[in-house]
């Protein structure tokens, strides 16, 4: 591993505008079972916010409301003027908000480029005609968005890599390739499901490092669930705790990480050692 980024190492990306997420009593039942319960909280403008708790608390359940995957029973997830909860995974995903799930899901045959590329997609300006015919525009467009990929890359760590198949590189750095696909994306709202899992301790730290620049020099709202809650609590602006698919608290990290209520339903020992 090379070392840490800063943030100066950060890609630029043309300045966007990020709106707030406001999820206000959002609810999900499924048969007669509520994973969600009028849940609500507020993903501040540039911020990371985790979205912690016990297996079971409805931790995913919420992100795939949040990603277009679930539907919501009831309540409402705002992003700027935009209300998600009653659009399909596509139209969120062009309102700039990209997903990385807990399981890997990138082509393994596909090189790491290719992989990336996909990322790029919804900002491909280039008809199907004139990438099918080759012609010059789309030349210079894909030219354009390849440098890109190569830029990103680099800031999580993987250029060397670009030209192997993605299924061939260690379990830590195809996190990593997740991890610069979304940023290939461009968005405005990062979705990060358990980013570290299985990962090294020394991939953790360099993971959480490229998190905690993107925030730092692109401005991007970050939601991350994660279980390590050293990375929780060295990333999180705020943290909303669910425990049986309530809210049981929300705040700063060391504010929540004390919260009786927390200690007693997640973190146990770890909040008292």
């Amino acid at each position: 591993m090379t070392e840490d980024h800063t943030a100066a190492d950060v890609p630029p990306q043309e300045e966007v505008d990020v709106p707030a997420l406001e999820v206000r009593e959002l609810t999900v039942r499924f048969a007669g079972l509520t994973a969600l319960d009028a849940v609500s909280f507020t993903v501040g403008p540039g911020t990371v916010h985790a979205v912690i708790g016990p297996n079971g608390a409805g931790k995913s359940t919420c992100f795939n409301v949040l990603s277009g995957v679930y539907r919501a029973t009831g309540g409402s997830v705002r992003f700027g003027e935009h209300e998600l909860t009653a659009m399909p995974p596509h139209r969120i995903a062009d309102l700039g908000v990209a997903r990385i799930f807990q399981n890997l899901a990138l082509p393994p045959r596909a090189t790491v480029a290719d992989s990336l590329m996909l990322g790029r997609h919804r900002l491909t300006r280039t008809g199907f005609l004139a990438a099918g015919l080759r012609l010059p525009s789309a030349a210079r467009e894909e030219r354009v968005h390849r440098e890109r990929v190569r830029e990103i890359a680099a800031f999580v760590g993987i250029e060397h890599q670009l030209h192997a198949p993605a299924g061939s590189l260690p379990y830590g750095q195809q996190k990593l390739a997740e991890l610069a696909r979304a940023l290939c994306m461009e968005p405005r709202l990062l979705l990060l499901d358990e980013p570290v899992a299985g990962m090294t301790a020394d991939e953790r730290r360099r993971t959480a490092a490229v998190i905690a620049g993107v925030r730092d020099s692109l401005g991007i709202s970050i939601v991350l669930v994660e279980h390590d809650m050293g990375v929780v609590m060295r990333l999180a602006d705020a943290v909303t705790v669910l425990d049986f698919g309530r809210r049981i608290a929300d705040g700063a990290p060391a504010a929540v990480q004390n919260d009786p209520a927390v200690v007693r339903a997640y973190l146990g020992e770890e909040a008292t050692s």
